[in-house]
C-alpha cells in the first residue's frame, strides 16, 4: 500500500513510536529526586572518633523516615512508567 491508500488510523499509530511520553519522563525525574532525597536523609550520623559511639545512627529519620521515602520514590517511578496519557477520541 502506498501512503495515499493507507487508512488514517494506521498513519496515526506510526506517528507515536516512543513507548513513553514527555510526561512519563518528567514524573520519573521527580521519582528519582524523591529517591535521592531519601538517601540524603539516611546520610550522616558518623563519628570522627572510632572509639566513641554515636546514637544518632538510630534516629527516627534514618531508621524509619528515610527508607519509607525511598520506597515511595521507587513506587512513584513505577507509577510514572506505567502511566498512560488520556487519548481524546
Amino acid at each position: 500500500m502506498s501512503a495515499k491508500n493507507t487508512p488514517k488510523k494506521e498513519i496515526e499509530k506510526k506517528e507515536n513510536l516512543f513507548p513513553l511520553s514527555w510526561m512519563n519522563y518528567k514524573l520519573m525525574i521527580i521519582g528519582f529526586a524523591i529517591i535521592v532525597f531519601g538517601f540524603i536523609l539516611m546520610a550522616g550520623g558518623g563519628s570522627t572518633d572510632p572509639n566513641v559511639f554515636n546514637p544518632d545512627i538510630f534516629s527516627f529519620r534514618r531508621i524509619t523516615l528515610a527508607p519509607v521515602v525511598v520506597l515511595f520514590g521507587f513506587a512513584f517511578v513505577g507509577y510514572a512508567i506505567m502511566k498512560r496519557e488520556k487519548k481524546d477520541n
